[in-house]
C-alpha cells in the first residue's frame, strides 16, 4: 500500500461522528482549482493530542466524548506518516497529532476520494507501506 502523502497541505473541511468518526480534507492547487478531496473514517479507538501535550484517547460512537476531533476543522495537516503494519499519524499545523492503530480484529480505518489512492487497513493491519 501506498502511504498517502498527498494529505499534506489539505485542510479539515468537515468532521462528523455516529458509529464512526469521518473526517473529509480538501486541499487547492495554485489557481484555486480542487487537487485532492478525500474522507478519513476511523472505525477503531484513536488517540488525539493537543500542541501541549495532552493526550486523549477517543472511542467512536461515544457521543460528545467525540468533541476534540472538533478542533481539526480547519487545520492544515503537515505530516503524515504510516508506520508498522498501518498505524497512522496525521500532524497538523497547530501541533495537535492524531493516531490510528490496527485492530487485531476489525478495520481501523480508511481513505477515500479523489486525488488519492484509496487505504484500507483491515483487521491486523496492513504489510508493505509504499513512501
Amino acid at each position: 500500500m501506498r502511504v498517502p502523502a498527498e494529505l499534506v497541505g489539505t485542510r479539515v473541511t468537515h468532521t462528523a461522528f455516529d458509529h464512526q468518526v469521518r473526517i473529509s480534507f480538501t486541499g487547492h492547487a495554485p489557481g484555486g482549482r480542487i487537487r485532492i478531496e478525500g474522507e478519513l473514517v476511523i472505525e477503531t479507538p484513536f488517540t488525539l493530542k493537543d500542541a501541549s501535550g495532552h493526550q486523549a484517547l477517543l472511542m467512536p460512537a461515544t457521543g460528545p466524548s467525540l468533541a476534540p476531533v472538533l478542533d481539526l476543522f480547519a487545520k492544515c495537516v503537515t505530516e503524515i506518516e504510516v508506520t508498522g503494519q498501518g498505524t497512522l499519524s496525521l500532524g497538523f499545523d497547530d501541533g495537535i497529532r492524531l493516531s490510528i492503530e490496527p485492530d487485531p480484529d476489525y478495520e481501523s480505518w480508511n481513505l477515500t476520494g479523489s486525488g488519492i489512492d484509496p487505504v484500507l487497513v483491515g483487521p491486523g493491519g496492513e504489510t508493505h507501506w509504499q513512501h
